[in-house]
């Protein structure tokens, strides 16, 4: 049994600078999704866990990290930024073996960890207020500051990226951060841990309590002591988050995945577009929040497309990790069968083309091989419902009416692509999609650390990243002084 060569404890909880067992002293298994093997344990965190976390965060406010100023926090996260650079290829192959996908995914995964820390550390000292003109004798200002206590609830994809746009943007206004990362992959949050500990963040600012999602997330979400939650994950665990969240009316920020679509038009570059629209929909094999499952094709070149996207798929390789090909396991044998069954209710579409699961592949890993799928029709499931997996359909329009109207056709609204060599065209589409975010002759701007992230309908509502995490993670306050 391969065993993991780590830098941390993962039995323990990180809790007011400290490194503590659980409470409850219970441990949880670790699998590789590319063998299926146990290859360690990590904390079983439960209520009681929560609440010294949540007790140790407001010490931290109350002392230390409360009165460190705002140029010494991004001090501090620019080290974390450069003690993840000197540990890339170290979380890279955690990454990899803990969550499944191909080790050139978790690097960059890495490095985009690095670049939130460095984004947000630079940015700490450049959050400010404004003067606002009012009557005679009166001064009024406006003054940002933290919530206090934020609780942040991430899912096994992308738990390093997710780390990034989340606790590092709470950290760098000033919030004392306690994180509860998913059960399935919560090794390189574990690691993030350590890392803060060995760059100085005070003790308290961050703290890290795995667990399982009904014990320790549910406490975490319904906590008194917590000022703000941010959560990302499914749709049916983010209406419960809200609603407990309701009960101590503190705000929250949902990012709930999407159904998120490329429009591609008849005059569009597609020697340019095809890489985007298959790797959108492949990449950490197509469990992604803003993955691109549904490709609207002009009828036109339908067919063109179909057939030049299908030669890509029938090249993508699946197979472990460590080998670093096209595509690796499904993180876990549940998320195998969730999205074998999407696959075995076609409706009226049937497989275009699939990717092939290399020789040798061990027998215990959750693998699938990516399906292209056409004939599907925009209400059908296929088209409707989140797969989070390597599944994508591709679908006919006539108009740019036909186009906008089934982007628009489901409850989802992240991401969108827009693909036209006519500039009149891509910005009427990208004002009429009901989206978050929408790319223009591209999809995902290179991660685009800088670029506000969320969504709108039951893709939820926040966002992150950019400023836009800085100004969601704090409180406006208007002060108004009277002079005479």
């Amino acid at each position: 049994m391969t065993k993991l060569d780590l830098f941390f404890d993962p039995t323990k909880c990180f809790i007011g600078g400290r490194w503590v067992a659980p409470i409850g002293h219970e441990l949880l298994p670790v699998e590789n999704p590319s063998t299926g093997e146990t290859i360690g344990e990590i904390a079983r965190g439960q209520a009681a866990d929560i609440d010294a976390a949540v007790a140790a965060a407001r010490e931290a406010l109350a002392g230390a990290w409360g009165k460190t100023p705002a140029f010494e926090r991004g001090r501090i996260l620019t080290r974390m930024s450069q003690a993840v650079l000197a540990r890339v290829d170290d979380l890279a192959r955690i990454e990899a073996m803990d969550v499944g996908k191909p080790l050139k995914q978790a690097r960059a995964d890495a490095v985009a960890l690095a670049r939130y820390l460095e984004f947000y550390g630079g940015a700490c000292d450049k959050i400010m207020g404004e003067t606002i003109p009012y009557l005679d004798g009166y001064t009024v200002y406006t003054l940002r500051e933290p919530h206090g206590v934020t609780g942040h609830i991430i899912p096994w994809n992308y738990p390093m990226q997710i780390i990034g746009r989340s606790v590092t943007a709470a950290l760098a206004m000033g919030n004392a951060a306690v994180l509860k990362p998913a059960e399935e992959a919560c090794l390189t949050a574990i690691a993030f841990a350590k890392i803060a500990e060995e760059a100085g963040l005070p003790a308290g600012a961050l703290n890290v309590v795995p667990g399982l999602g009904e014990e320790a997330g549910a406490a975490l979400t319904a906590h008194p002591g917590v000022n703000h939650i941010s959560f990302t994950g499914s749709l049916a665990v983010g209406e419960l988050i809200q609603r407990a969240a309701a009960k101590n009316v503190i705000p929250v920020t949902l990012e709930l995945g999407g159904k998120s679509p490329q429009l591609v038009f008849e005059d569009a570059d597609l020697d340019r577009a095809l890489p985007f629209l298959v790797n959108a929909g492949i990449q950490n094999a197509g469990q992604t929040c803003s993955a691109s499952s549904r490709i609207l094709v002009q009828r036109s070149i339908h067919d063109q497309v179909l057939e030049r996207m299908a030669e890509r798929y029938r090249a993508l390789r699946v197979g472990p990790a460590i080998d670093d090909l096209d595509v690796g396991p499904l993180v876990s044998g549940r998320q195998q069968e969730i999205v074998g069954g999407f696959l075995g209710d076609l409706g009226g579409g049937e497989i275009a083309a699939r990717g092939e699961v290399v020789s040798g592949a061990p027998g215990g890993g959750h693998y699938l091989a990516p399906a292209l799928v056409s004939g599907v029709r925009p209400d059908d499931r296929l088209a409707q419902d989140e797969i989070f997996g390597p599944v994508q359909v591709v679908i006919p329009f006539d108009d740019e009416a036909e186009a906008v109207a089934i982007a628009n056709g489901t409850e989802f609204g992240l991401v969108a692509g827009v693909w036209s060599r006519d500039g009149g065209r891509t910005m009427r589409v990208a004002k009429a999609i009901r989206t978050g975010q929408v790319f223009l002759n591209n999809y995902g701007a290179g991660g685009g650390v800088e670029l506000p992230f969320g969504g709108v309908g039951k893709s939820g509502h926040g966002r992150e990243k950019g400023f836009e995490a800085l100004y969601g993670f704090s409180v406006l306050k208007t002060v108004a002084a009277w002079h005479g």
